[in-house]
């Protein structure tokens, strides 16, 4: 069953946010070591019929000294969570990359115009379109808030896409069920638990597998996200 579906069918939960603010420990993890190396900021507002929504990524004074991150994803969406305009400003190190993804959605289908910016080149500018719903890696996360938890099937496989600054992907969702977590203060929730992946055409991967934990409670704030590293781990902690 496609996810496409699932969030035009009874499934969803219709959650409606009020202006919000979510703060994030972001923590390298490998073996013994645990370094709090950055910090995230996600907000959202409400906008009209809609929302607004910013997700702000910067590593600490101690990290800036080996790779400085500061990142931006920007994203406005209708009321169901659909994006409509997306951006991604990117600024590690020396590279700096700024890409912009406006959405038409459909009744069944979507489509979308992508404008890469880069420093010294010329704008690259490329079309994308699926049948079916699409988000970004923005909007996923409020579309994974949105659903209602207890009409999914523990296992089972939902598919949807996903539209980068450059390419179309397909976002696997596993969802593994109610799981009890702690958090870095040490204090103890029950979340969903969804395991991510994304692939490209043709099933390559096109990124590593993340590790998602929403709350069980009405808000549904995402509490932990986990990626993987080629050496160690990284985990985003709610942090209030």
């Amino acid at each position: 069953m496609a996810l496409a579906s699932l969030v035009m069918s009874p499934v969803v939960s219709a959650l409606t946010l009020s202006n919000e603010t979510l703060n994030y420990q972001i923590v390298y993890h490998w073996g013994v070591v645990w370094k709090h190396a950055g910090d995230a900021t996600l907000s959202i507002n409400k906008s009209g019929n809609g929302y607004h929504a910013m997700l702000t990524g910067k590593t600490r004074s101690w990290a800036d000294k080996i790779y400085p991150v500061r990142d931006t994803l920007k994203c406005t969406m209708q009321s169901n969570f659909r994006p409509l305009k997306y951006e991604k400003f990117t600024h590690e190190k020396s590279y700096y990359a700024h890409d912009v993804v406006d959405f038409i959605n459909g009744a069944s289908s979507t489509s979308a115009t992508c404008k890469r910016y880069r420093k010294n080149k010329p704008t690259a500018t490329l079309s994308l379109s699926t049948g079916g719903v699409a988000y970004d890696m923005l909007s996923t996360f409020f579309m994974l808030r949105n659903l209602d938890y207890s009409k999914m099937a523990e296992s089972k496989v939902y598919k949807t896409c996903i539209f980068s600054g450059k390419q179309k992907e397909t976002l696997t969702i596993k969802y593994q069920g109610v799981k009890q977590l702690q958090l870095r203060d040490k204090s103890r929730h029950q979340a969903h638990h969804i395991k991510l992946q994304f692939t490209q055409d043709g099933g390559k991967k096109s990124s590593d597998d993340i590790d998602a934990y929403i709350s069980t409670m009405p808000n549904r704030i995402p509490l932990l996200v986990v990626g993987k590293l080629p050496i160690g781990e990284i985990k985003c902690y709610y942090a209030k």
